[in-house]
């Protein structure tokens, strides 16, 4: 069997990035017979001036998408592909914009322990924002959110309470900017294939197949 491994680059209050989570989950269920896939969630930010207390939500949207209207058109178009893969978006319980440099330090220190837990986490920051109406950037709710993934919440509480990491994350998404990625979600199977956007699962699946049909070709070329 082939194994591929996903760098995801995202935000946590991205919703196309939650889309696009969802959305390879189905295709990597739809392969996962003749290919494994191991994750990365890599970081990214969409706000990151906004200040570590978050902003109106709804008045920063508006502001961003050109009014209230074109943001409930958006919503609504969001919502529809929501429930086609599970995801129950409740835009109208999100009252803060957080900052997300927390989120993404606790992401971080969450692969520290695994992968199986990096992704618990994630899922859960994801479903908090878009689905609870949490506030990703309240340190209470990061510490709920670790506890639940298994993280030891003491060493959690402090790693919050210090710089830890801050520039590594920072550094990172530079990194990604250089690298050409602006919007995210963002897929680099394998560290040199690139797929942008919440791509639907069956070209996401094809991707996969793709790649791993020519890592297959590959070494039985050099055998």
């Amino acid at each position: 069997m082939e194994r591929i491994t996903i760098d995801v680059v995202s935000d946590v209050v991205c919703p196309w990035c939650y889309l696009g989570k969802a959305r390879l989950e189905l295709a990597i269920a739809e392969v996962q017979d003749q290919i494994g896939v191991d994750i990365n969630w890599r970081p990214y930010r969409l706000n990151p001036d906004y200040p570590k207390e978050g902003v109106d939500q709804k008045k920063a949207l508006a502001e961003k998408l050109g009014g209230e209207e074109r943001v409930a058109q958006a919503h609504k178009m969001l919502s529809d592909y929501g429930r086609e893969v599970g995801i129950a978006f409740d835009f109208e319980a999100i009252k803060i914009g957080p900052n997300t440099l927390d989120a993404h330090r606790l992401i971080h220190w969450a692969m520290i322990e695994g992968r199986e837990k990096q992704d618990k986490v994630v899922a859960a920051l994801f479903k908090a924002n878009f689905e609870e109406g949490r506030n990703v950037g309240d340190h209470a709710v990061l510490l709920d959110i670790a506890d639940k993934a298994g993280l030891d919440r003491s060493v959690i509480a402090s790693l919050l309470a210090s710089e830890a990491d801050r520039d590594l994350i920072v550094a990172e998404i530079k990194a990604a900017q250089e690298m050409g990625v602006n919007g995210v979600p963002f897929f680099i199977f394998d560290q040199q294939y690139a797929v942008s956007g919440a791509q639907t699962p069956d070209v996401l699946a094809n991707a996969l197949r793709d790649i791993a049909k020519a890592k297959a070709e590959a070494r039985s070329g050099l055998n």
